[in-house]
């Protein structure tokens, strides 16, 4: 039994770490994009803005594909769009076309959270599922920090596309042996798709799916905005405020794998002990948002990001196992690519 959990877990977060990636390598890269194609900054913004609206569009279509063909299929043909997409800005010659393969790249980075999902828990025995969830989200901020490596360092050894190319690469490799080595889960246990006029009568998931609005706004708040901050606000320099930027997503990272952990041996019903969980990491954040507003100190500024990076960076797997348990396993596709979306939305509000 440890044997296969390990092996799903394993495979699942290493599927996790190769399309965050490829879809991060965007983030990475747009001071690349300015100087290639002559950008202003609200330009560069609509590169982001263009990766985000087709993450956004696909999220529910393709939670619901995860439900009707399982996610063994909808993962190996995520990836090879991903590694796809990621050749196609690698190759795009114009700012329109970049756009294009940009929609593209995100558009394909939906089968993430609703794939992944539905494997933990179609895979995992209830009990050890929730840590889990929490190794698997790693490979979110894992993949986003070597696709900042890979991005950044290549463009001054090779040239500023490498990073892509490298990219796509991994995750073509990556898609082969997810698919050859994650066990066949049939047609996904349902021929039909979700019943979203029953989610929508869950009255629990709907309130969590609207809190996964002003949770996303915190969470896109802090990843876009701590380097301005530590720059502008502490009177830092960029390269420190890189530094921070870093302690936050590795501090995430702990409060990911370690608020899972605790989902699963904490005693009580399961959803009052998560959700307990998520309430209390909420609240913490909104105290270390008041706390980092206060610093004045480089010293100061780097260990408060570092607590706000635990708690608003470590609930999205917690966030994921609540709603687990307020939906039937065959809803966990399309459910959790609602969760995603809201969360996703966060970053419209986000100032």
């Amino acid at each position: 039994m440890d044997r296969s959990y390990w092996r799903t877990v394993s495979l699942v977060t290493m599927w996790q770490i190769a399309a965050s990636i490829c879809y991060y390598t965007i983030f990475a890269a747009t001071p690349f994009f300015r100087d290639a194609f002559g950008l202003s900054r609200f330009s560069v913004g609509i590169v982001v803005t263009t990766l985000t609206l087709g993450y956004a569009v696909f999220l529910l279509p393709l939670g619901a594909l995860t439900d009707r063909f399982g996610e063994r299929l909808t993962l190996t043909v995520g990836l090879v769009g991903l590694a796809t997409g990621s050749l196609l800005v690698a190759g795009a010659p114009t700012y329109a076309l970049l756009l294009a393969a940009v929609f593209v790249l995100g558009s394909l980075y939906g089968t993430a959270i609703p794939g992944t999902n539905k494997a933990v828990f179609d895979r995992i025995e209830p009990g050890r599922q929730n840590l889990a969830m929490g190794i698997k989200q790693v490979g979110v901020t894992g993949g986003s920090g070597i696709s900042a490596l890979l991005v950044t360092g290549l463009a001054g050894a090779l040239f500023h596309r490498a990073g892509f190319l490298v990219a796509a690469g991994v995750g073509a490799v990556v898609a082969v042996v997810f698919y050859v080595g994650y066990s066949s889960d049939g047609s996904g246990g349902t021929a039909d798709y979700p019943d979203f006029g029953a989610l929508l009568s869950n009255r629990p998931y709907v309130v969590l799916t609207t809190a996964g609005l002003f949770l996303g706004a915190a969470l896109f708040t802090t990843t876009g905005y701590t380097v301005l901050y530590v720059e502008e606000s502490i009177g830092a320099s960029v390269a420190f405020g890189g530094v921070v930027l870093a302690l936050v997503q590795l501090f995430g990272s702990v409060g990911r794998v370690l608020t899972g952990w605790l989902s699963d041996v904490l005693p009580g019903e399961p959803r009052v002990r998560i959700g307990s969980l998520l309430v209390a990491q909420t609240l913490g954040s909104a105290v270390m948002f008041v706390v980092v507003a206060s610093t004045t100190t480089e010293r100061g500024a780097a260990i408060a990001f570092a607590v706000l990076g635990f708690f608003v960076l470590g609930y999205t797997g917690v966030y994921y196992s609540v709603m687990a348990t307020l939906v039937s396993a065959d809803e966990m596709g399309g459910a959790t690519a609602g969760g995603q979306l809201a969360l996703t939305s966060g970053a419209l509000v986000a100032p």
